[in-house]
């Protein structure tokens, strides 16, 4: 059996914690949490063909259930409580967003497949688009939201292994996240393709001329009090390179985005991001509104998922082509 049908069978396990959004339960977006591995688009897809269910074993209890699954790291160990005993969390530790963070909700609520919490693809949620904007968007066929396409009809970059890119990391497959603060930037390693940012906070200002256009931009950040940490991003790559969402929304290269880290508690943290660009969408808009990630233990170990060029092409030879009604 290959490598990308284990981990769709494990997609089919992680699917049962998939959130729910705008009314209806959100698909898992094809990735699993427990093989560690980036499974390929339209896996969901197939899930859902499939009924994505576990049948009953005659005693009234379905086979597929997350209640008989042990959660582990990516050192293979049982998590740890960071608050053990039913401790409540503390106050919030001044200007400090360091540490691991997941989803308060269950890590399938930063999957985000249709699109970013506050702004799902359902039909009735769209951004401001310009009407530019809106031909571009037009011109995206995506694997999920309201217009989803066949897996082999989709041309969004992410299908050839590209970047995912920034704001994206946040809207889509936002899964454990660690921040490292040190006095002069706040590093932000991401859990899926395991990709790192860093955000200035010793007090320069954006260049003057951007050397190049970059996937995760240029990132300065300061504090505008003890418990609320403000990012501020320029120099983004746009269409064709990245999209904002999973849903195929556009970014051009006017694109910046604000990020508000609302540290609550000890153990809770609020995520607002704030999107402005004039060439696709007619005024900024709130993709994220105070998005809750948990405070983990912080021997917590990262569990890998990356994009393998040659996963990808087994994916579409064996399940992308035969499900679009492309096979020879």
């Amino acid at each position: 059996m290959k490598r990308w049908q284990l981990v769709m069978m494990a997609a089919v396990l992680a699917s049962t914690a998939a959130c729910t959004q705008a009314g209806n339960e959100q698909a898992p977006g094809g990735e699993a949490q427990q093989s560690g591995e980036q499974a390929a688009p339209g896996a969901a897809q197939a899930n859902a063909a499939g009924g994505g269910r576990g049948r009953g074993d005659g005693n009234g209890r379905g086979v597929v259930s997350t209640a008989d699954l042990t959660v582990l790291d990516g050192w293979g160990r049982p998590l740890t409580d960071p608050l053990p005993g039913g401790q409540a969390p503390g106050p919030a530790p001044a200007r400090s967003i360091a540490g691991m963070w997941e989803p308060a909700e269950g890590p399938g609520a930063g999957i985000q497949a249709n699109g970013p919490v506050s702004m799902p693809s359902d039909g009735k949620s769209e951004p401001p688009y310009t009407p530019e904007g809106k031909k571009v968007y037009d011109s995206h066929h995506a694997l999920y939201g309201y217009r989803a396409v066949l897996p082999s009809m989709s041309n969004d970059p992410r299908d050839n292994c590209d970047p995912l890119g920034f704001p994206r990391a946040n809207f889509y497959q936002l899964r454990h996240t660690q921040f490292i603060q040190n006095p002069n930037q706040v590093i932000v390693l991401y859990q899926f393709e395991k990709r790192y940012r860093v955000i200035w906070t010793d007090g320069r200002d954006f260049p003057k001329e951007l050397p190049d256009f970059r996937w995760y931009g240029y990132s300065i950040g300061r504090w505008a009090n003890d418990t609320d940490f403000i990012v501020n991003t320029i120099g983004l790559l746009g269409r064709e390179r990245v999209w904002l969402d999973e849903t195929g929304r556009p970014m051009s290269e006017e694109m910046t985005v604000e990020e508000k880290f609302h540290r609550v508690n000890s153990h809770l943290m609020e995520i607002t991001v704030t999107v402005t660009d004039p060439k696709y969408y007619s005024r900024p808009w709130i993709p994220m509104d105070r998005f809750p990630m948990k405070l983990q233990a912080n021997d917590y170990d990262i569990i890998e998922m990356l994009c393998a060029p040659s996963d990808m092409a087994s994916y579409k030879t064996d399940f992308a082509d035969p499900a679009s009604g492309l096979t020879k």
